[in-house]
C-alpha cells in the first residue's frame, strides 16, 4: 500500500520534533552547573569536580604534586621527602614550594616510601572543601572536617 504524501510528511515531522526535543534535553543537562557549585563558577574542563575557583586552584596544585611525585619515584625509586626536592620534577616549580596557596594552605609529609598531601581552606564550607591525597594518587574531599583517607574520593 502506498502512503499519501501528507502522511509521510506528518510522520517525518513527528520524528523531527522528537529528535529536536531529545537534543534540547541533552543540551540542557550538559550545560547546567552542578547544584553544589558556587553560582558564577565556570567549570575549567568537562567533569571538573571543583565547586569554586579556589577549589579548582587547590585541586590543580594537588594534581601537579601527585604527578611530580610519580615522576620522582619513577626516576629515583623513592618519593621526595620535601616539596623542595620536587622542583623540576614534572611541572613542579620553585614557586610551588610555598605552601600558602591563596584560600588554601598545603601540608606535605613525605617519606621515602609514601607521602601525604593536604589542602586546608581558610574557611571550610560547601565551596571550600578540604582535600587529602597520598601515594595512591587519589584525591579525597570533605566539606565538614579535614579530609583524610576515609573521606569520599573526588570524581
Amino acid at each position: 500500500m502506498i502512503r499519501s504524501t501528507p502522511q509521510r510528511f506528518r510522520k517525518l515531522f513527528v520524528i523531527l520534533i522528537a529528535l529536536l526535543l531529545a537534543a534540547c534535553t541533552l543540551s540542557a543537562q550538559d550545560s547546567a552547573p552542578a547544584a553544589s557549585q558556587a553560582p558564577g563558577y565556570t567549570p575549567k574542563f568537562k567533569g571538573d569536580p571543583a565547586r569554586s575557583d579556589s577549589e579548582a586552584a587547590a585541586l590543580a596544585y594537588m594534581r601537579v604534586v601527585i604527578r611530580a611525585q610519580h615522576q620522582f619515584n619513577k626516576q629515583y625509586d623513592h618519593y621526595a621527602t620535601t616539596l623542595a626536592e620536587l622542583v623540576h620534577s614534572g611541572s613542579f616549580t620553585k614557586r610551588m614550594v610555598n605552601t600558602d596557596r591563596g584560600d588554601y594552605t598545603a601540608s606535605f609529609k613525605g617519606k621515602r616510601d609514601s607521602y601525604v598531601l593536604t589542602m586546608t581552606p581558610r574557611s571550610l564550607d560547601a565551596q571550600h572543601r578540604s582535600f587529602y591525597a597520598e601515594d595512591d594518587g587519589k584525591i579525597h574531599a570533605d566539606e565538614s572536617k579535614p579530609a583524610d583517607a576515609d573521606s569520599p574520593v573526588v570524581k
